[in-house]
C-alpha cells in the first residue's frame, strides 16, 4: 500500500516539475511574462489608433478647401426647424442666419435674444468659430439654449460652412496649410513645380470656350473674355462683366497659385459663384491651361 502511494506521489511530483517547466519554456517563447508590446503587432485594427500615433487629422482649412455648398445646402435642412437663412427672413426659435460668417457672435440678428452664455463668447463668427460651434454647442457655449446636439462628421461641418458662407458673407476661405517634406530627415527639398505646355493647354481651353473668348478685344458671354487675364485683379475689368460676388470678394490678383485653386476646383475656391464648370482634377492639365493663359496678352 505505502509502495502504491509512493508512486502516485512519485508521477504526481514530476507531472508538476514538467508543467512549470513548459510554462517558463512557452512564457520566454510567447513573451507571455513581458510588460512590454510586441515589437510588432499581429494585425491592425481600422480606426484603432496606435501607441505610436493615431489617424492623421485633417485640417479645416483643407475641409473647407473640398467642402461642397450643395451637399451643405443638403445638410441645412436639418437646421431649417429652427432657422431661415434668406435674406431679410424673420428670425424662428433662432436666428436668421443670412451673412452670418463675419458677423458678431450673439450681435444683431434682428434683435434676437440669444443666451448669456452665447453673448460672453465675444468675437466673431469666423470659419474656426462656426466650427467649434456647429460640432458641439453644449461645448462651445456652456449653458446655451440651442438644443441641437451638433454635427460630428468634420466633412459635413465644412460643407455647411461654405453653404452658411454663400449665403451673403462670401468671405475667403482660409489658405490650406503647406504639407510637411517627406522623409524622415524633414529637409528633403519639395517637389518641382509642374510646368505647363501652352500647346497643350491651347487644346485644353477648347472645353472653356463655350463660355468664354480668349482672343483679345473679344466680347464676353457667358463667362468673361480671358484675353490677358493672368495677373490681373480678380474679378474685376473684363469690359464690365457681371461677376458673382462670391467672386468679388476673393481679392487678389490671378496668379499662378490663385488660377490653379480656381481651375481645381472653382466652387472650393469660391462658393456660391456662377461658374458651372466643375474643374480640371488633372495637375498637369490645369499648369497647361495656365500656361496658355499666360501666353494669350
Amino acid at each position: 500500500m505505502a509502495d502504491r502511494f509512493n508512486t502516485i506521489a512519485g508521477w504526481t511530483l514530476f507531472s508538476g516539475i514538467v508543467a512549470l517547466g513548459l510554462a517558463s519554456v512557452s512564457g520566454h517563447y510567447f513573451k507571455a511574462d513581458k510588460h512590454h508590446r510586441p515589437e510588432k503587432m499581429g494585425y491592425e485594427i481600422e480606426g484603432v489608433a496606435s501607441e505610436e500615433g493615431g489617424k492623421a487629422e485633417v485640417s479645416l482649412e483643407a475641409l473647407l478647401a473640398a467642402a461642397d455648398p450643395a451637399k451643405g445646402e443638403a445638410a441645412f435642412k436639418q437646421c431649417q426647424s429652427c432657422h431661415t437663412i434668406n435674406q431679410g427672413g424673420a428670425n424662428g426659435i433662432g436666428p436668421n442666419l443670412y451673412g452670418v460668417l463675419g458677423d458678431g457672435v450673439a450681435a444683431g440678428r434682428g434683435g434676437f435674444a440669444f443666451s448669456d452664455a452665447l453673448k460672453g463668447k465675444g468675437g466673431k463668427w469666423d470659419f474656426a468659430s462656426l466650427n467649434d460651434w456647429l460640432k458641439n454647442p453644449k461645448a462651445y457655449a456652456p449653458g446655451t439654449k440651442m438644443s441641437f446636439a451638433g454635427i460630428s462628421d468634420p466633412a459635413e461641418r465644412a460643407n455647411v460652412i461654405v453653404y452658411l458662407n454663400s449665403q451673403g458673407s462670401n468671405l475667403p476661405l482660409p489658405a490650406v496649410p503647406a504639407a510637411p517634406a517627406a522623409g524622415a530627415e524633414g529637409d528633403k527639398a519639395a517637389p518641382a513645380a509642374v510646368v505647363g505646355d501652352a500647346a497643350k493647354g491651347e487644346k485644353a481651353f477648347a472645353q472653356c470656350k463655350a463660355c468664354h473668348t480668349i482672343n483679345p478685344g473679344g466680347a464676353n458671354g457667358i463667362g468673361p473674355n480671358l484675353a490677358g487675364v493672368a495677373g490681373e485683379a480678380v474679378a474685376q475689368g473684363r469690359g464690365g462683366f457681371a461677376f458673382s460676388d462670391a467672386l468679388k470678394g476673393k481679392g487678389g490678383k490671378w496668379d499662378d497659385a490663385t488660377l490653379n485653386e480656381w481651375l481645381k476646383n472653382p466652387k472650393a475656391f469660391a462658393p456660391g459663384t456662377k461658374m458651372t464648370f466643375a474643374g480640371l482634377s488633372n495637375d498637369q492639365e490645369r499648369a497647361d491651361v495656365i500656361a496658355y493663359l499666360k501666353s494669350v496678352k
